[in-house]
């Protein structure tokens, strides 16, 4: 899978309240119109709580 650059996930995640469950992201990220891509890195998240944006960051930056 190629990365996700993480500045433009940030940018489809604006507006996320946290701690964010997996899914409130993939919603937002939707919400604000992100490609396959980083909707696709998203689903590929834990299924747990997000207390940060560092935090899915770090968690998007860790998939294979």
């Amino acid at each position: 899978m190629a990365k996700v650059n993480p500045v433009q996930l940030q940018k489809h995640l604006k507006g996320v309240d946290y701690p964010a469950s997996k899914q409130q992201l993939i919603d937002r990220a939707k919400q604000q119109g992100a490609d396959e891509q980083a909707i696709s890195a998203l689903e590929q998240l834990p299924d747990q709580e997000f207390d940060t944006p560092t935090e899915v960051s770090q968690a998007v930056g860790a998939l294979k």
